[in-house]
């Protein structure tokens, strides 16, 4: 099977390792790019607990004056490896799924013990920090990175793209949706596309993609992708 994955290499890379373990094609066309917000004014005081979404929040975080046996909760596997690459001794991961990860930290992390602090993109699927406060948890958000899209796709991606047709494409976010709308005009990939199957994490990205008739529309949560492919035909 030809899959085609969206997200920036850093979080792509062990996803594409275990497809192609499993003799899957796989295709990197990153829809985003990522880019560090300098934020100087994050406060440690009182954090007992550190949440990430995504290795790049750890990437674009200065952690020297953090302490490394703090409870550090990651969002899937590759957030947890750059979190342990960083010396939080303490992470642990969810499996990929932001639920998940709420579902963890509640069942793991007394309320009393103080605050949590929440690294984030800018642009997040689910308000992460918002459903842990209605929960009762005490948290703060800071932002230290935020996406802007991808304008050009390279020429032997594309040729292999148009040559080879996908069987299915993953997309990860709203603005990754956007973007690859425009690219799809930009490229004239609509005839590419309806060939494919579009796996997408909920019914607001797909829905920015509907002027396109695709075989099959694929729900699915991060960190399970290989388990939903057996829904592809």
């Amino acid at each position: 099977m030809h899959i085609v994955l969206t997200r920036p290499i850093e979080d792509s890379l062990i996803l594409m390792r275990n497809l192609k373990i499993i003799n899957h094609v796989v295709t990197h066309l990153p829809l985003i790019n990522i880019k560090g917000i300098l934020n100087k004014n994050i406060n440690f005081d009182n954090c007992k607990g550190i949440i990430f979404t995504s290795a790049n929040a750890i990437k674009f975080l200065n952690t020297k004056n953090i302490p490394k046996n703090i409870h550090c909760y990651c969002v899937g596997e590759a957030t947890e490896k750059k979190a342990k690459e960083s010396g939080f001794y303490n992470a642990i991961s969810a499996g990929g799924n932001v639920d998940t990860l709420i579902e963890l930290i509640v069942r793991t992390f007394d309320k009393k013990l103080g605050k949590l602090l929440y690294i984030s993109s800018e642009f997040v699927s689910k308000e992460l920090d918002l459903e842990l406060i209605k929960k009762g948890y005490s948290i703060n958000r800071v932002i230290n990175y935020t996406s802007e899209p991808v304008n050009q796709v390279e020429q032997n991606t594309l040729d292999y793209i148009k040559k080879n047709k996908p069987d299915v494409i993953c997309v990860y976010s709203e603005k990754s949706a956007i973007n690859l709308k425009d690219l799809i005009g930009k490229y004239s990939l609509v005839d590419v596309m309806t060939q494919t199957n579009l796996m997408c994490l909920s019914k607001k990205i797909s829905s920015v993609l509907e002027f396109i008739k695709w075989k099959k529309i694929i729900f699915f949560n991060p960190g399970e992708e290989e388990f939903f492919l057996n829904k592809v035909n």
